[in-house]
């Protein structure tokens, strides 16, 4: 093969080469229509359609499920005749309150802090001590109150309501003293 220099003229039998690359085209190259990319034809085409509808359907399935149990609830049964299930408080369910309670030994309610669990114990003169307040939360013990020489000290109880009447009946007539749990 012949080299040529860039200085030498080209050859009269072959066409001039194309502005936008240095090479010659060994053939011409024929017409041929657009490419369409975005669609896949034959079985693999099928095969991704079919799967996109089951998808479809499945979802749809699912929506209806959810929409019928949603509906289906308790509703369903009390409009087919059948009692709506009772609702009944649980024991924690129980309302509590804030019970002030003087007890007689100060230095006792010193060693207590809130959130502690004390039960609360009446000594009455007459007969055995009984117990008032069992497992009652400490919520606040207030500081001591200056000039009461041996009158006790103020604690604050969290307790259910019956308790808490309890509690003031009992220290209306006897002495209360708190254990720790």
């Amino acid at each position: 093969m012949s080299r040529t220099s860039p200085n030498s003229p080209a050859s009269p039998a072959s066409p001039p080469p194309s502005p936008s690359s240095g090479c010659r085209p060994a053939r011409p190259v024929p017409p041929f229509p657009p490419l369409r990319v975005g669609r896949a034809r034959g079985a693999r085409g099928r095969l991704r359609r079919a799967v996109r509808r089951r998808r479809r359907l499945a979802s749809a399935g699912l929506a209806v499920v959810a929409a019928a149990l949603a509906v289906g609830g308790t509703d369903a049964r009390a409009s087919r005749g059948a009692a709506p299930p009772e609702v009944k408080a649980s024991p924690a369910a129980v309302r509590l309150v804030s019970a002030p309670v003087r007890i007689a030994d100060g230095a006792t309610v010193r060693l207590l802090r809130p959130g502690d669990r004390v039960d609360v114990v009446a000594a009455e003169r007459a007969g055995p001590p009984r117990v008032v307040a069992s497992g009652a939360r400490v919520a606040e013990v207030p500081p001591p109150e200056k000039g009461l020489g041996d009158g006790g000290a103020l604690v604050v109880l969290s307790v259910p309501r019956d308790t808490a009447r309890a509690l003031v009946g009992a220290g209306a007539v006897s002495r209360l003293a708190v254990t720790l749990c």
